[in-house]
Order: structure tokens, then sequence, then C-alpha cells
């Protein structure tokens, strides 16, 4: 996993996420096989920030069926990254 953008998939925009970014502390969602070392260095080189720490979660995948068809919803890892004082703020939303 070499590539930056590999890694951070998406901004995860809720309304607890929201609150958090007051904070300087913003969601995203990143690749399950990504470590917090590998998430902060794709962070600092896409957005230009420095980070100060990272937070990850794992969720499993639910059980999901469909009449005779059932299986599994996909793994995925969140992550929460808090960047420095002084860095600057990350925009996600265009025109806002």
């Amino acid at each position: 996993m070499s590539n930056a953008r590999e890694i951070i998939k998406r901004p995860i925009i809720t309304e607890r996420s929201a609150d958090l970014m007051e904070q300087k502390k913003y969601t995203f969602e990143v690749d399950p096989r990504a470590t917090k070392p590998q998430i902060r260095s794709a962070v600092e080189e896409i957005f230009g920030v420095e980070v100060v720490s990272v937070n990850t979660m794992n969720y499993k995948g639910k059980f999901k069926r469909f009449g005779r068809h059932s299986g599994y919803t996909r793994k995925r890892k969140k992550a929460i990254i808090e960047l420095s004082a002084d860095s600057k703020e990350l925009e996600f939303f265009e025109g806002a």
C-alpha cells in the first residue's frame, strides 16, 4: 500500500464528526489493512498538514440475508485524525 489515495478512501460526514471538526479532529474511512503510521503519512501527504494523533476503529461486516442468499457486508476501518493547532483546516465542501 504505497499510494496515499488507496489508504484514505473518503471522509465520513456525520453530526458527530462535524462537531469534532471544531476541535481539528477529522474522520475518514481508511483501508482495513492500513496501520496508524501509514494513515498519518497519507493524510500529511494529501492535505499538507501536521497530524498529532491517529485513533482507529475496526468494524466487522454484518450478517445479511436476502431470501435464501446470505453473506456478510464488507468490513471497514475508521480513523479519527487530530491535527496540530497551527495546521490549516481541511475543506470537504466545495464553495461552503
